[in-house]
């Protein structure tokens, strides 16, 4: 597989000489998808992406591969059975880093659902997502779901709801989908910037890009440009001259953690808020998080922003929901703020327009996918690849890249058998099944890294010296922001991991890219940046999030 961060400059530089079936513009979920589904129906295949691989929405979801159960009360069966059905897919071409996780729906007398209409609506939730009998509806008492939630409020209690959604890391599973389209021979590249169209006959036969580390500029040659750039795709669009009709409008979610000791949950809950919202609360690795919000948004893109009103929003919600719990802004330990890019209904509020996806192609023949969730980034991918391919797509039972562990029913032995392997190398019980579950089955990889990091003489752990040397050989992880926010998710779920291991970490790339001494301060002031951006500032009192 020929995806190293060393690469980069030799993989551009022979991509000039190619004439590709597909340039997707777009290192999101949907590029990545629309990449694997393309090159396994042997298309020529090449991806763009101007930042770092998911570095926009894809790594600031709610992440959850969810069916969306709000959309029952929109009356959108079709988008339910289809997404909840992908739902299933998804988990089982990537047990490792996606995951079941019990849901807990609390039902109050005043609340937006009653307790027949939440049982008929689960109930209509597992026959259209065709759920599997282990993890059907069940409804609870109020004892019951006391004993789940006990610091839940009790006033006007009547039950819950208890359902199965699942858990990801959006930005691990965006990466790994592009791993496996790299394996099977599509060409992906980070950090480079589609700047116009090159046209023949008005007609859009390639791109004019640059490479945002080096500001060289390449032609790359190709028969179709699929616009998979989410909340930039009318920019595209624009570039090309083509907006008509539809839109996109940008509406921002924001999602705040903070640690399990302040707020001791160790159930996940979707609950009403007194706006008539929904909210997730969602135990992982001694954090919890919260969000979502829903307002539209109209700034600049690549750098959403979180303020205190975002915040104090949801920390309003808890403490409506929790009255036990007191939590304040200077609790929050991390955030983060995503965009989603949904297709424009007039007068709607931001949480009614639609979360389907459509794909427009304009008089140049650019194809624009646009709208759609994480959940069903294969299925879209599959759509728009049909109007490429008559052959059939070939990702419904393809394993991602780390999912070869024998589906969802060999995971668990798997893990069990890798996590022993990892406490022969000394490495801590939790840190060996967060390895796992970040790794799969390339944690084979890490294993053989590590025995070779015995014999270095690098001041890291040989775990942390493994995942960074694979991140940058099979990752194409280029500075440590890559790293500790995509590769791992350190800088929203362990801060504190980030700040110990910083320095070495920079030390380590410093040495292994050979960066001249600006370079590495330059990349070591951009985590810094990073790092103070996901925290609140009692300094200038509002948040800000930018990474």
């Amino acid at each position: 597989m020929n995806f190293s961060g060393t690469k980069r400059e030799e993989m551009l530089d022979s991509s000039q000489h190619v004439d590709y079936d597909v340039i997707i513009i777009g290192g999101g979920i949907t590029g990545a998808g629309v990449a694997l589904d393309a090159r396994t129906r042997g298309l020529k295949t090449i991806l763009f992406e101007m930042q770092d691989f998911a570095a926009g929405t894809s790594s600031r979801s709610t992440k959850l591969i969810h069916g969306g159960l709000r959309y029952l009360k929109q009356f959108e069966l079709r988008l339910v059975s289809e997404v909840g059905k992908e739902r299933a897919i998804v988990y089982e071409n990537g047990p490792h880093v996606t995951s079941p996780e019990w849901m807990l729906l609390p039902i109050y007398q005043s609340g937006t659902f009653g307790k027949f209409t939440t049982s008929f609506g689960l109930r209509l939730y597992d026959w259209l997502a065709g759920v599997k009998k282990t993890e059907r509806r069940r409804m609870l008492g109020v004892k019951e779901t006391l004993q789940l939630v006990p610091l839940i409020k009790k006033e006007g209690l009547i039950g819950s709801g208890y359902y199965v959604e699942y858990r990801t890391d959006d930005a691990r599973l965006t990466i790994e989908v592009i791993k496996k389209a790299v394996e099977k021979g599509a060409t992906a590249l980070n950090y480079t910037k589609v700047e116009s169209f090159i046209y023949k006959h008005e007609k859009i036969i390639g791109v004019n890009l640059i490479d945002v580390l080096t500001n060289k500029k390449y032609r790359i040659y190709g028969k179709k440009v699929i616009n998979a750039t989410g909340p930039w795709g009318d920019t595209i669009r624009q570039m090309d001259q083509s907006i008509k009709g539809k839109t996109l409008r940008l509406t921002k979610g924001v999602h705040i953690v903070v640690n399990q000791k302040k707020f001791p949950l160790k159930q996940a809950i979707y609950y009403d808020t007194n706006d008539g919202r929904m909210v997730f609360a969602i135990p992982r690795d001694e954090k919890i998080y919260i969000g979502t919000t829903d307002t539209f948004y109209e700034d600049e893109i690549a750098s959403p922003r979180v303020t205190l009103e975002d915040c104090n929003y949801l920390l309003q919600t808890i403490k409506d929901m929790f009255p036990h719990i007191a939590l304040g802004v200077n609790d929050i330990e991390s955030s983060w703020a995503g965009l989603r890019p949904l297709i424009h209904e007039e007068g709607k509020d931001p949480s009614e327009i639609s979360r389907k996806d459509e794909i427009w192609e304009s008089d140049s023949g650019l194809l624009t996918i646009a709208g759609g969730k994480l959940t069903g980034y294969r299925k879209m991918a599959e759509v728009i690849v049909d109007q490429l391919v008559s052959v059939k797509s070939q990702t419904k039972n393809l394993p991602i890249s780390g999912g070869d562990v024998g589906g969802s029913l060999g995971y668990a032995s798997f893990r069990t058998e890798q996590v022993k392997n990892l406490l022969e190398y000394e490495v801590d019980q939790r840190v060996a099944n967060q390895l796992v579950r970040l790794y799969g089955s390339n944690i084979k990889e890490i294993i053989r890294i590590m025995n070779e990091a015995y014999s270095s003489n690098v001041l890291l752990p040989p775990h942390i010296l493994a995942m960074i040397k694979y991140a940058i050989e099979y990752e194409m992880t280029i500075n440590p922001a890559d790293f500790f926010i995509r590769r791992t998710g350190s800088l929203y779920f362990d801060y504190a991991w980030v700040q110990k291991w910083k320095k070495p970490v920079i030390d380590y790339m410093a040495a292994y890219y050979r960066w001249p001494t600006h370079l590495k301060y330059r990349y070591k002031d951009e985590l810094e940046k990073a790092l103070k951006a996901v925290v609140f500032n009692d300094n200038d009192n509002k948040i800000i999030t930018n990474c």
